[in-house]
């Protein structure tokens, strides 16, 4: 594959997982990436998506605001006008890989005690 890229991002809000006309599986999510350091750190936003089975299973219940994964993927940019009609581009990524870095902090504060599924619990299967 020629367009590979690989992160460890932060979700902004939690996955939702949602269906096409022909009842494919899409789970998708939003995710930071910060880039740079100092006064020159910026955060990328990426809008990352499964496809098919893969997106059907329990991943969803651990895809929260606030978790950080480790992701591979296709990484795409769609351009489209925003609503005050300028230009705007949108990075998107077609995950083929996600693995879950651990725990996440709660609104409280306090620390996530929920498990995180091992990678045998998610089916390979690709839909393309």
């Amino acid at each position: 594959m020629s367009n590979s890229f690989n992160a460890i991002l932060t979700l902004g809000r939690d996955a939702e997982l949602k269906y096409t006309p022909s009842n494919m599986a899409i789970l998708s999510f939003t995710a930071a990436n910060n880039i740079g350091y100092g006064d020159k750190k910026q955060t990328m936003w990426i809008r990352c998506s499964i496809f098919g089975k893969r997106a059907e299973g329990n991943l969803k219940d651990y895809l929260t605001k606030g978790t950080q994964v480790f992701v591979t993927g296709e990484l795409s940019a769609r351009e489209y006008t925003g609503k005050d009609g300028t230009n705007k581009t949108s990075l998107e990524l077609n995950l083929r890989e996600i693995e879950l870095m651990g725990g996440h902090k709660q609104q409280d504060g306090q620390q996530s005690s929920k498990p995180a599924p091992k990678q045998d619990d998610f089916d390979d299967d690709i839909p393309f």
